[in-house]
């Protein structure tokens, strides 16, 4: 018999595969099962290792107890930070003012493998676990439609009426899907989700704005209290925009970062409480950890500032805002964003050198920064004492002058009136 129709016009039995983001937790493995249910179809299953700081091996052992033939499991470390957290950092985003896009960097990766995977499986379509409410649902999806267009994707939490963790944890045991412990007990009083750039926290007790949030719930980073008495000197070495060593000692993209957030979170920096703007329309309020990247910023502000002509900096810094958007609301693949990431990695050919930086409870304070190759900044004309006729301080008066021509016009109009 046929199936009856799901959403819309498509019958839910024109879905033969679909490829299934995929943690392992209790919201994926309903996921997993609903989908062989009620579209009838093969689910091929994909887990990504993005420095989420959990195992990701058990989710195959699930996978397969749910009959999974086809299991993705991949370490993208690497790729993670040299191919998104890195371009992100040479453009200095942040969102509204403060968020430094830990969770919306991650999407765009996982959504570009999740395409790959359709297309190496023969999938005609993908699956996620995102919320209706969410950013999470269109970073995913604008990301995988600007890599296939005609993929089909399966949101359930747009379809099913399983909205609650009561009829998730009744749906697991209806169908034998092994439950963690903890999930069963109810977990963390909020949504987590981690990876190699940050810790988020939402949801929960967390959604009343004037709620303070325990010191229990921060995991990678100490209280600024609690940090070491004395502070900590760190040296960057960059290259064209990127780290590619600490404190003399070169390391991969991913091992910046996983450095970074060793030293950032001894010392307790990088936390963050925020009331943001969803994409979706609604304000939310989310607690952020991201020790590395608060030290990326301020480290790499640092070496632009020798390096970088006045004016070229000050676009960037215009364009800023506006390329933080982009990846905040999903669209990284899109045009807009590719192009201003050329004109951004133009700029980095120059951001060479080292900067040091000092690390005390919770504070990032750049102590140096210096470019053999590439300093703009030239002491004989900076200096306040004699220099030898370098500059000539009599030619500021004309520059001052001329400037103030339009002042100068618009106050003698105003002398007639």
């Amino acid at each position: 018999m046929a199936k009856k129709k799901a959403t819309g016009s498509i019958l839910k039995s024109a879905v033969k595969k679909v490829v299934l983001a995929y943690s392992g937790g209790l919201d994926t493995s309903v996921i997993l099962k609903w989908l062989q249910d009620t579209y009838d179809c093969e689910v091929v299953t994909f887990t990504a290792d993005i420095g989420q700081g959990e195992e990701v091996e058990p989710a195959r052992k699930k996978a397969k107890l749910c009959g999974v033939k086809d299991i993705f499991i991949e370490d993208l470390r690497e790729e993670f930070v040299r191919d998104f957290v890195f371009p992100m950092f040479r453009a200095n985003a942040v969102y509204e003012g403060e968020y430094l896009l830990g969770t919306s960097i991650a999407r765009p990766l996982i959504a570009k493998r999740l395409v790959e995977i359709a297309r190496k499986t023969g999938a005609d379509a993908i699956s996620h676990g995102a919320t209706g409410k969410g950013n999470d649902q269109v970073r995913f999806e604008l990301g995988a439609y600007a890599l296939m267009p005609n993929v089909r994707v399966i949101a359930p939490w747009r379809e099913w009426d399983l909205n609650s963790r009561d009829k998730l944890l009744a749906y697991a045991d209806k169908h034998g899907i092994p439950v963690d412990y903890k999930k069963r007990k109810g977990g963390a009083p909020y949504s987590m989700d981690a990876n190699l750039l940050h810790i988020s926290y939402e949801g929960g007790i967390l959604e009343d704005p004037n709620f303070a949030p325990e010191d229990s719930m921060w995991r990678i980073t100490v209280s600024p209290e609690k940090a070491p008495n004395r502070p900590e000197i760190v040296e960057l070495t960059y290259v064209r925009g990127d780290i590619v060593a600490i404190n003399g000692r070169k390391l991969s993209p991913a091992n910046v970062l996983i450095e970074l957030n060793r030293l950032g979170g001894k010392h307790g920096v990088g936390r963050l409480d925020l009331v943001e703007n969803r994409y979706v329309g609604m304000k939310s309020r989310g607690c952020y950890e991201t020790p590395g990247g608060t030290i990326m910023l301020r480290a790499h502000r640092a070496m632009e500032s020798i390096t970088m002509d006045r004016e070229v900096l000050a676009l960037k810094d215009d364009l800023m805002p506006r390329y933080a958007r982009l990846i905040y609301n999903g669209y990284w693949f899109a045009p807009e964003r590719l192009l201003l990431q050329k004109l951004i990695d133009e700029s980095q050919k120059t951001v060479n050198g080292n900067v040091r930086l000092k690390l005390y409870k919770g504070t990032v304070l750049v102590t140096g920064r210096s470019s053999k190759t590439d300093s703009l900044f030239d002491p004989m004309i900076s200096t306040f004492d004699d220099d030898g006729g370098a500059y000539n301080q009599a030619d500021a008066g004309g520059f001052i002058k001329l400037n103030a021509l339009r002042l100068r016009i618009a106050a003698n109009l105003k002398k007639r009136r």
